[in-house]
């Protein structure tokens, strides 16, 4: 029988392969996660069904769930863009998360891109739950899917990168408040459940340029009204992310 030798070949597995394993790990862990599930899935769901069912607000002319699906959409987006990423990888920087996974052999552009695709797997499954009720409640989509997808896209990049701008200079603590009172602000005041018109005016034209406004206003355009490509609002939260990421990448601190 010959001998046979065994040689040992360290090695790190290839980049595609580790960026599969810890998107499926951050995902797992997010949706595990009790307080971020009630924020992606739960309370839009619940916003949705209790608004269409009981008229708070004039919807300025819309029918009703025509005019809160959209809304509801882009704060599905904050939320998981946002208000779940800034505070995730505010505690795992927190923790030393972070800075263990920082010198393995996982790039951190690989890390960075993990979570980035956790936040779009999380969206995926946020939009065909809102759709699907917004269908069974009624609602009827206008225009274009490109459209739609490219405000989606759009509107993440500009959560994500003050997400990270956020988490990497804040304390655990202070980004678990300014976060939340950020998402707050943002749902009452950013064109989700109330229109613009019914802000007073220097409310209204400051909320149109925040994230949540123009996708909140861009969604509206394309899906009830059946517009166009919004440039405009494309072009503000273009604006949003270049400036998010850039202070992102130049301020974040891994530990």
């Amino acid at each position: 029988m010959p001998r046979m030798t065994h040689v040992p070949a360290p090695g790190s597995a290839p980049v595609w392969r580790m960026l599969t394993t810890q998107t499926t790990f951050e995902t797992r862990l997010l949706l595990r996660n009790g307080e971020q599930l009630l924020l992606t899935a739960v309370i839009p769901v619940v916003l949705l069904a209790l608004l269409t069912a009981v008229p708070v607000f004039d919807t300025a002319g819309y029918d009703r769930v025509d005019f809160l699906v959209p809304g509801i959409l882009a704060l599905t987006v904050m939320s998981t863009a946002f208000t779940s990423l800034a505070i995730a990888t505010g505690y795992e920087r927190r923790y030393g998360v972070l800075k263990r996974l920082a010198v393995s052999p996982l790039p951190r552009w690989a890390l960075l891109l993990s979570k980035a695709l956790t936040v779009l797997v999380i969206e995926a499954l946020q939009v065909t739950l809102v759709g699907g009720l917004g269908l069974a409640l009624g609602w009827q989509p206008r225009g274009s899917i490109l459209a739609v997808a490219a405000l989606l896209i759009a509107g993440t990049l500009a959560f994500a990168g003050l997400a990270l701008l956020m988490a990497g200079t804040l304390r655990a603590e202070a980004t678990l408040a300014a976060a939340n009172l950020v998402y707050l602000l943002l749902l009452v005041l950013g064109g989700v459940v109330i229109p613009f018109d019914q802000l007073p005016g220097w409310l209204a034209a400051g909320a149109g340029v925040t994230p949540t406004g123009a996708l909140a206003d861009g969604l509206r355009s394309v899906l009830a009204d059946g517009g166009g490509v919004p440039w405009g609002d494309i072009g503000i939260l273009t604006a949003w992310s270049a400036v998010g990421l850039a202070a992102a990448a130049r301020w974040f601190r891994w530990e």
